[in-house]
Order: structure tokens, then C-alpha cells, then sequence
């Protein structure tokens, strides 16, 4: 048995706080690590002591080995939890670790290295039995050879960086013009995010199903599943929703899938929690298509439906203890669906967010379950991944739980950044998702566009600003004149429009909302939008957007750089490309026009709304 007393977290925001929720329950000290852009967050303040370990940027703090060993060693901690992300799936990590004396809380490292690049574990996995999707996972990276195997496969196949996973370095291409451009992107984004460019190509199964087995082994040769998990519904490759048990899979498939998620265990020797991911095609066949060797975000739906904490099981894991359950008492019950609600404009091409949130309420209920990071105040930085929450609602039924969601979602307060909430809901409430028969195609067969502001937005905008500027004054000069009382006009802006409100005293409505100098952001029938007090404004001699000014939509860097001063551009062609949160956005030109200037360089950091290009808009 392997004996330890507290537990460094090696992690941040929310599952940092998680795991050390369960570590404390467990009668264990906790320590948290920070960056400067973190100093002020609830995990930090929740643990028994927390360690700085750099400024923000990862490689200088969570990415750093040698300043998580230091704060280990400094703090006196004797065992490491990784959560997930950051260096949870490095064996460098993990060996490390072992090699100072401190308990890892995770598999050995010989298991990450196995299964931590998808080409060898695609070899190792055809070789142990387990279906594979057709591909190519070999030596030879060259752009004419991986275009030549594209072909041979057969399009549409799947480009993927080797060494790495959520959603990056991954791009599918279904027309061989766009082939040797989705090689290129995808190699630079995994060069960038995993220091690799290695790549495999993979067969497209169309209109297929992302189903996962969770699995546990210990050190006493016990391995088990705990049930599927359904991740179907993803934007650009990372999931938006999962859910437990799978609408698609019953207790034959499931026993055929957990056989063989088990066996991929084995193979590798692992130990403690990981997820093997498989596509399932509407036939009912699966193909194996990676293992996460650590815990996953999603987590928490296998914890609703079998009753279970699995950050305790991977605790007693690491100290030794043989597995609580053998799979024939494992038990499921009910259904558990969660969303990942994050900063991004999900209308705009799911542009990741940053700033300060302003108001935090999450919401609560019967069967609901909110894993969070966040307060008041806390920023969303654009050095990490602008996940605010995961939500998450158990029921009896998967309708019942769909409904709690819902509704859960609808309750939360969340104002400051845009964010997913509303995009969430209609998810949920769209008819193929009710029925259960959402796919990985779901958002490419459906479009949601952005919607029209409603009446009741404006007027609640006006009113709760005029009730903010009268509570100025005392209730017999509000809206005095020297005359009969005229209603006070208040200009707004949203979402491109601008327009003139008439407001007489009446009683603002009642609900959330957050007045931010000239904006005010309301929150009503769960859409929140931005308003812009333009009262006092100055009138706009050109329509936004007209300036020939391309900008940048979000803090970033510059990755490479597409025309040159004097180039004729068309209206879509790319213009930069600017990577955010390890995610490449080709930033396209809005209008025919010519380059007069470059103002950037590649390799630069540049903030939101910095001017990249200026154009001369073509003459008619």
C-alpha cells in the first residue's frame, strides 16, 4: 500500500476544485498551483495552500514539470493529481513524478506513452483485436505522402494530429482541393498545441455516433467499464454535449463495447481511470479511435448514473486499494446529460470570449449538478480554455433529465462575455436531440442562427437604464420639466442596430442584469444581450464594418500571414490567421478591396479589435 497525505493539484478552475473536494472528503490536505492570471480564483482560495508557479502563459506555469515538482517539493505534498488537460496524459509528467518520490495519480507512464500517440496506439490496438477504423498511421509525414494515402483511403477521411486530442489538429476534408491545406493547418495547430506535427488519417465514418467506455483498473490485475458515455453532439470536433447511458446502445452492444475498451486496458497495463473513445456507425459496428489516459470533463454523468465519485476510486487506486466494485455489481440508473457552457459566440462562429464576469448565479434543483471555477468578477483569460461550467442534470428518465438541463440553464445567471447558454438550450430542445437521435453530423445537418432581439429586450434595456440614471435623483425630480412630463429619450445599439426609445416612469422589469459603463447587459427568456447607451454618443459618419479595417475578434497570435500590401482580395478570401486557445480562425476579408497596409507581423500577440489589415474597398 502506498501511504500519502496530501495532494497537490496540478490543475486549475473547476476541476482543480473538484478534486480537491473529494480530496479533503477523504481526510486530505490539498494544495493549489496558480498563474498570475489565476491568483484570485475559488480554487486557490478553497485549498489548504496554494503555490504561484509563473505568469500566465502555460509553458511558463501549468505546462511547466520543474515549477509543479518545485511547488510539490516546497509544499511539502507527496502525491499529484493531474485532473485533466495541461499534463495529465505526459509521461515525462507522470515519470517524473515517480522519479521524485511523489504518488502520481494516474496511470503508469509506460501506459500514457502507449496510448499518448494515436498512430502506435492504433498499431497496438490492431494488433490486440480491437476494431480499428481504416487509415493510415505510418513514418513517412510528408505532405505528397499523406495526400497519397488520403487518396487511397478514400475520401472523406479524417486528418488528426498523433499526439494529441480535443478537437485540435483535426480536420475533416471531404474535397481533394482542400486536402494539402487541411494537412498543413492541422500539422502547424498540433505542432503549436502538442510540440508535435505528427499526423494519421483516418476513414470518415459518416453520420456515426462518438460513444466512450469508461474504465478503471487497479495494481492487483482488476479492470471493469463503468458504462458508455454518448459525446455525438461536437463543434469543431469538441464535444458540446454528453450523456449516460447512450440513446444508441443497449446491453448487448454494451457489453461488446466494454469487452473490448477493457481489453485495450489490459493491453497497455494501465491503471486507474481512462476512457476509450469509439465511432459507432449506424450498423451497430464500432471502431476503437483513441484512449484518454486520465479522467475526462465529462466525468460527471458516469458519477450520476452508477452513484459513484471517481475522483475517490482514483485516489484509492493510487494508494494501493484493489478496485470497490467487480463489473457484475457495477449498477446503472437513470439517466445524467451535461453541457460545457462556455465564452464563445456560438453565432459567430464559435469565437471564444474573454473578459470579466460580472454576475454569477448558477442555478440549482433536483438533479442538478454544477461543476464550476467561477465568481464574480474573475476574468476569462485568453491563455486558457474559456470553459465557464459544465451543467449537469440527473433524472429518472433521459426526458426528465433533459428537462432539468433546460431549465437549469435557463437559471443560471452568467453576464459579463457572450456565452453558449442560449446555443445550449436550443440544442436540447431541438426535436432530433429529444429523440435521441443526434449524431456527429448534428450541427452540420442543423443550422442556428443567431436570433432577432426581441421587443421586450430594447424596452427592458431602456427602462433599467432610465431607473438607474433616476435613482440619481429624488423621486420629484425624476423626469421633471417645466412643463407636463415628456418621456426621456434613450438611443441603444445591438447586434448592428441602433434605435431611439421613448421612456416614461413605469416600473422596470425584473430581471438580471449588469450595467457596465455605457453597456448594459439583460438577460431575459435566457438570451443575454449586450446594449450600448448611445444617448450622448456622437452620430457615426459610416456604417461599422465599412472602414476597411480587418480586426482582430479575439486576443490571439498572429500564425501566418496570407496577402501583402497592394493585393486585390475578394470578399472570403483569407487574409490572416490568428490562433486563439490552441485553435487556428482564418479571419476572411468582409469585401472586395486592396491591401494598403499590413499592420502586424506572424508570431505577434495581438489584442481584441487590434487592426490587422487596412483595405480600399474595390470602386463600385
Amino acid at each position: 500500500m502506498t501511504s500519502f497525505s496530501k495532494v497537490l493539484v496540478a490543475n486549475r478552475g473547476e476541476i482543480a476544485w473538484r478534486v480537491m473536494r473529494t480530496a479533503r472528503a477523504m481526510g486530505y490536505r490539498t494544495v493549489a498551483v496558480y498563474s498570475d492570471a489565476d491568483r484570485d480564483a475559488p480554487h486557490v482560495a478553497y485549498a489548504d495552500e496554494a503555490v504561484r508557479i509563473g505568469p500566465p502563459p502555460v509553458g511558463e506555469s501549468y505546462l511547466s514539470i520543474d515549477r509543479i515538482l518545485e511547488a510539490a517539493h516546497k509544499s511539502g505534498a507527496d502525491a499529484i493529481h493531474p485532473g485533466y488537460g495541461f499534463l495529465s496524459e505526459n509521461e515525462a509528467f507522470a515519470d517524473a513524478c515517480e522519479k521524485a518520490g511523489l504518488t502520481f495519480v494516474g496511470p503508469p507512464p509506460a501506459a500514457i506513452a502507449a496510448m499518448g500517440n494515436k498512430a502506435a496506439a492504433k498499431r497496438r490496438m490492431i494488433e490486440a483485436g480491437v476494431p480499428c477504423v481504416p487509415g493510415y498511421q505510418g513514418a513517412d509525414q510528408s505532405d505528397a505522402n499523406l495526400e497519397a494515402e488520403a487518396r487511397r483511403i478514400g475520401l472523406p477521411v479524417m486528418v488528426k494530429a498523433a499526439a494529441g486530442g480535443g478537437g485540435r489538429g483535426m480536420r475533416l476534408v471531404e474535397c481533394e482541393d482542400d486536402l494539402l491545406e487541411a494537412i498543413r493547418t492541422a500539422r502547424t495547430e498540433a505542432e503549436s498545441a502538442f510540440g508535435s506535427g505528427e499526423l494519421i488519417l483516418e476513414k470518415a465514418v459518416v453520420d456515426a455516433r462518438h460513444v466512450e467506455i469508461q474504465v478503471f483498473a487497479d495494481t492487483h490485475g482488476n479492470v471493469i467499464h463503468l458504462g458508455e458515455r454518448d459525446c455525438s453532439v461536437q463543434r469543431r470536433h469538441q464535444k458540446v454535449i454528453e450523456e449516460a447511458p447512450s440513446p444508441a446502445v443497449d446491453a448487448d452492444l454494451r457489453d461488446r463495447m466494454g469487452a473490448a475498451a477493457v481489453a485495450a486496458a489490459r493491453t497497455i497495463g494501465y491503471r486507474g481511470a481512462g476512457t476509450v473513445e469509439f465511432l459507432l456507425g449506424a450498423d451497430g459496428a464500432f471502431y476503437f479511435l483513441e484512449m484518454n489516459t486520465r479522467l475526462q470533463v465529462e466525468h460527471p454523468v458516469t458519477e450520476a448514473i452508477t452513484g459513484l465519485d471517481l475522483v475517490e476510486w482514483q485516489l484509492r487506486v493510487a494508494r494501493g486499494e484493489p478496485l470497490p466494485l467487480r463489473q457484475e455489481k457495477v449498477t446503472f440508473g437513470g439517466h445524467a446529460i451535461e453541457v460545457r457552457l462556455y465564452a464563445e459566440d456560438a453565432y459567430a462562429g464559435f469565437l471564444p470570449q474573454t473578459g470579466r464576469i460580472d454576475v454569477w448565479r448558477p442555478a440549482t434543483g433536483p438533479g442538478v449538478r454544477i461543476d464550476h471555477g467561477m465568481k464574480d468578477g474573475l476574468a476569462i483569460s485568453p491563455y486558457y480554455d474559456p470553459m465557464i461550467a459544465k451543467v449537469i442534470a440527473h433524472g429518472a428518465t433521459r426526458e426528465e433529465a433533459r428537462g432539468r438541463l433546460v431549465l437549469a440553464l435557463a437559471e443560471t445567471v452568467v453576464l459579463g462575455p457572450t456565452t453558449n447558454r442560449h446555443f445550449l438550450i436550443r440544442l436540447l430542445e431541438h426535436p432530433d436531440f429529444a429523440a435521441g437521435e443526434a449524431t456527429t453530423s448534428f450541427l452540420v445537418k442543423h443550422q442556428f442562427p443567431a436570433p432577432e432581439i426581441g421587443e421586450a429586450h430594447w424596452t427592458a434595456a431602456a427602462h433599467l437604464l432610465w431607473q438607474a440614471s433616476a435613482q440619481k435623483y429624488p423621486p420629484s425630480m425624476r423626469g421633471w420639466r417645466n412643463s407636463n412630463p415628456e418621456p426621456t429619450p434613450i438611443r441603444l445599439a445591438a447586434g448592428g442596430k441602433e434605435r431611439l426609445m421613448q421612456v416614461r416612469e413605469a416600473e422596470a422589469p425584473h430581471v438580471p442584469f449588469h450595467i457596465d459603463g455605457n453597456d448594459i447587459l439583460v438577460d431575459l427568456d435566457a438570451l443575454t444581450v449586450r446594449f450600448t447607451d448611445k444617448t450622448y454618443a456622437p452620430p457615426e459618419t459610416a456604417a461599422a464594418g465599412s472602414d476597411g479595417k480587418l480586426r482582430a475578434p479575439m486576443d490571439g497570435r498572429i500564425v501566418s500571414i496570407k496577402v501583402a500590401p497592394g493585393d486585390q482580395v475578394s470578399r472570403g478570401q483569407t487574409l490572416i490567421v490568428l490562433e486563439a486557445m490552441k485553435i487556428q480562425h482564418q479571419l476572411k476579408a468582409t469585401l472586395d478591396a486592396k491591401v494598403e497596409g499590413i499592420s502586424v507581423q506572424e508570431g505577434q500577440q495581438v489584442s481584441n479589435r487590434t487592426v490587422l489589415v487596412t483595405m480600399e474597398p474595390a470602386a463600385g
